[in-house]
């Protein structure tokens, strides 16, 4: 290789920011998490579609789509001169699939999906562009059964893979629009406040919402610890639609905290960010000590209307990395050149990752380091590097 050609090297490396080259170890890693969380939804009956990476503007962005509009790239298709975007999230496309393509059949409906997405901007927490993204849709029922099915499935490929320290905070994204209409503001009108809600910021929303800031100062202090939260909410004087959310919350939560080995069930009856879509219960999952979601979820209602809802779930594989141990890997097998083929297959048939040699070796210990094999095969013999 000539001194320009090495040169180059460092620029053909280059990528935009957010996207990655994923190598091998890596690449492994998340092939098995991703293979992992497949195989506990399947085993719950889920089956698996693969929707298109790209889809037209106007599938893409409609229904619970809207939420992505800011988010997502946007190319021109030169066969139909019609604008298409990047899907910055599939859980709008599998609504779509669920609504049109499957919707002769009955419900309710259990699909399961991965696949890569691309977004426009990075959140606070994670600075990739390009993610993963595996999860599972139940589509039919609104119920606390189908909710818990959902969160229990989630929690299991999370235990299945090693997760520790696992919890759930568990949001009513539907209450404070509610509360905000029953006093006389508008949710879409009063973003500041919205913001400040978000944020918890009690003294912007001491200053924002008037006569009602006590009220929603008091809503504040219910985040937390799922049991003191929900008897602080019982305590206030809300108005009467949002108990049936209040109930739908404790009930959820009840059930989470006997029926699940996890770590801590907390809820936050205000958080929305992320849940603009979502009209039921909401949730988030973490790992204590690592940084960012684990995944998250909720239920919202299909793009033909409010005859149909959906509660799934999506576990992020960039944080799931940082949160878990590599695989143990397999044993690596190097093979002399011209080795007989049903040697070979039976080395890979009890588990031997085999590499075969293309010339012949003269000091086979030392090949088997170079190309980082555990072991290497002398004279019809195993031997350990």
């Amino acid at each position: 290789m000539s001194l320009i050609e090495k040169n180059r090297l460092p620029h053909r490396a280059l990528l935009p920011a957010g996207f990655k080259d994923q190598l091998p170890s890596m690449a492994a890693h998340e092939s098995f998490i991703v293979h992992s969380i497949i195989e506990r939804c399947e085993a719950y009956g889920y089956e698996r579609i693969k929707p298109p990476l790209v889809e037209f503007e106007d599938s893409l962005f409609n229904g619970a789509g809207v939420s992505m509009t800011e988010n997502s790239f946007r190319l021109m298709d030169p066969v139909s001169g019609k604008m298409m975007g990047i899907r910055a999230d599939m859980t709008v496309q599998v609504a779509r699939i669920a609504t049109t393509r499957l919707a002769h059949l009955e419900r309710p409906l259990r699909l399961c999906y991965s696949g890569e997405v691309l977004r426009v901007h990075p959140d606070n927490l994670n600075p990739d562009r390009e993610l993963v993204q595996v999860g599972a849709e139940l589509i039919g029922p609104n119920t606390v059964t189908a909710d818990l099915e959902v969160i229990q499935i989630a929690l299991d490929a999370l235990k299945s893979l090693g997760t520790k320290n696992i919890s759930i905070d568990i949001t009513a994204p539907a209450l404070i629009p509610l509360i905000l209409r029953s006093v006389g503001l508008d949710p879409t009108s009063s973003l500041e406040l919205r913001g400040a809600l978000d944020r918890k910021d009690i003294k912007a929303v001491e200053g924002l919402a008037g006569k009602n800031a006590i009220l929603l100062s008091n809503i504040m202090t219910t985040v937390g610890a799922w049991e003191v939260g929900i008897k602080k909410l019982r305590e206030l004087t809300l108005p009467i639609e949002v108990i049936e959310i209040i109930d739908r919350l404790e009930n959820v939560a009840s059930l989470i905290s006997s029926e699940s080995d996890i770590a801590e069930v907390t809820i936050d009856p205000i958080e929305n960010r992320g849940f603009e879509y979502y009209n039921g219960i909401g949730f988030s999952f973490f790992s204590r000590g690592i940084r960012g979601e684990l995944g998250r979820g909720g239920r919202y209602s299909l793009e033909d209307g409010s005859s149909q809802s959906s509660c799934g779930f999506s576990l992020y594989i960039e944080t799931l990395l940082r949160a878990l141990n590599e695989p143990t890997k397999k044993n690596r097998l190097l093979i002399p050149v011209n080795t007989n083929r049903k040697i070979i297959m039976d080395f890979q048939a009890a588990g031997w990752l085999t590499v075969i040699g293309l010339e012949d070796i003269i000091d086979e210990r030392t090949e088997a380091e170079r190309l980082g094999c555990s072991h290497f095969l002398k004279n019809g013999q195993v031997e350990a590097t």
